[in-house]
């Protein structure tokens, strides 16, 4: 495969040659904001959301939101274009943005950069037809007294540590992590969403987990579907007694879990609502998200 062309504050490189220097505050202290987007047929997918993300992040942090935004914003659409020849056909991509401070907190010369990657879709390919496991983590998500729930930063160690915790407990299983008070927030990258057959789509409130925008994603299609959605706070009881639970974020879009410790949700396998929504995903951008993973699985 020929090199893929990565943005690095203004210029394009050999992604294999990208580096920061380790006084970069992003190595230094962990302080970067990020983004992560898919490619749906090639193109950035709901960029216009991500790139709204970012910017509420960077407002959070100070670091001149509209113009790194903007700058994110056009080496997103210049990065498809240049690395459009190295794209398979039927293939996406993930496209990752990193904004850092740079080597001082005022961020008098921040750091800007994207990059991507073929999506790895052996990850979870065969888990479109038979579902995730997941358990409940002893790792806690970062108070919101540490730092706002719709900042999307990489400061993630919480997140590398549920992972490995959970892959201990089951091999393969997705950690569900709690707040300081048990109940249920987030996956390590995935927001989780609940399915009640009285109360329909059943999520944490939105104020206390990071604004999914594949989340939001699964709620147009709930309302087109006429599947009521209400947030509210979760228990894992509450997960463990439910039909149907989900995880939906950019890269997998949407995933059932079908068992939880060890035991199964509903039936053990991916229910009728789960289907209803990953088809109607999948009409609504003319692709077959679990035929494409699979084809694209043993690359």
């Amino acid at each position: 495969m020929d090199a893929i062309q990565a943005y690095l504050n203004g210029q394009w490189v050999d992604s294999r040659e990208l580096r920061l220097p380790v006084s970069d505050l992003s190595i230094a202290l962990g302080v970067a904001v990020s983004e992560r987007l898919r490619t749906v047929h090639g193109k950035p997918f709901r960029q216009a959301d991500h790139i709204r993300r970012l910017q509420r992040s960077l407002e959070i942090v100070g670091w001149d939101p509209p113009a790194l935004a903007q700058a994110a914003a056009t080496a997103i659409d210049q990065f498809v274009a240049r690395n459009a020849p190295l794209m398979a056909p039927g293939d996406d991509w993930a496209i990752s943005v990193l904004v850092t401070p740079g080597s001082s907190p005022d961020a008098r010369q921040p750091t800007v950069c994207v990059d991507g990657f073929p999506l790895p879709f052996v990850r979870w390919a065969r888990q479109f037809e038979l579902g995730v496991d997941a358990v409940i983590s002893p790792i806690r998500q970062v108070p919101a007294a540490c730092w706002p729930p719709e900042l999307k930063c990489r400061s993630r160690m919480h997140y590398y540590l549920a992972d490995r915790e959970a892959e201990q407990t089951v091999s393969g299983a997705r950690p569900i992590l709690l707040d300081t008070e048990g109940y249920v927030t987030e996956s390590s990258t995935a927001n989780v969403v609940v399915y009640d057959p009285y109360r329909g789509l059943m999520t944490p409130e939105l104020s206390e987990v990071l604004p999914g925008v594949s989340q939001q994603m699964l709620f147009e299609l709930a309302d087109a579907l006429g599947i009521p959605r209400v947030q509210q706070r979760l228990t894992p009881d509450q997960l463990a007694a439910a039909p149907e639970v989900f995880l939906t974020s950019t890269s997998i879009s949407v995933l059932p879990v079908v068992r939880l410790e060890g035991e199964p949700i509903g039936t053990g396998a991916p229910g009728p609502v789960y289907r209803r929504l990953l088809r109607a995903w999948s009409d609504c951008v003319g692709l077959d998200l679990a035929a494409q993973a699979q084809q694209f699985a043993l690359r």
